[in-house]
């Protein structure tokens, strides 16, 4: 297990508790260590300053016990973005029929490179419709994802901060 994912699953538990889900974390650099950790609310409103810092908080106490990380480092927390990383299945599902990229550790039908309409998931399959045709990417295959920045995804995500604030 890496690193990564060894910080993920210390912190996950306490992150959920609060209500909150983790995106994705990521430990970089090699002089000057910042472990990146993008979380979201479970409930799918948007993510404000206030609920980085609670995740924070939350996350800095945990990582003073467990001490997985050596040296010195600086822990940014964040939201995913609009043009956020896919990583988990669900995103996949969650994001159906918008634009996204993915990046493939082996090639699947000749190329590791896809970008296109997300169809969902079949199974443990990613679908997305590229280059004209439907293309089912294993999730296991999957080494990165993230959405493309549309009108499209600019809408929907302005539509959910509207159906937020009312």
């Amino acid at each position: 297990m890496s690193l990564n994912e060894t910080i993920e699953k210390m912190i996950a538990p306490s992150v959920e508790a609060l209500g909150y889900e983790v995106v994705r974390v990521t430990l970089a650099g090699s002089t000057r260590k910042v472990l990146q950790v993008m979380a979201e609310p479970s409930d799918g409103r948007v993510m404000s300053v206030e609920d980085c810092a609670r995740v924070s908080r939350a996350i800095s106490a945990i990582l003073d016990v467990e001490d997985p990380i050596s040296g010195a480092y600086s822990l940014e927390v964040s939201s995913p973005g609009i043009d956020r990383p896919l990583t988990r299945a669900k995103d996949f599902e969650r994001y159906a029929g918008h634009e996204a990229k993915i990046e493939t550790f082996e090639p699947v039908e000749g190329r590791k490179r896809f970008k296109g309409i997300l169809k969902g998931l079949s199974g443990t399959d990613v679908r997305i419709e590229s280059d004209g045709a439907e293309v089912a990417l294993p999730f296991t295959q999957i080494a990165k994802a993230k959405l493309v920045l549309t009108d499209a995804l600019i809408a929907a995500h302005q539509d959910a901060a509207a159906t937020e604030l009312n």
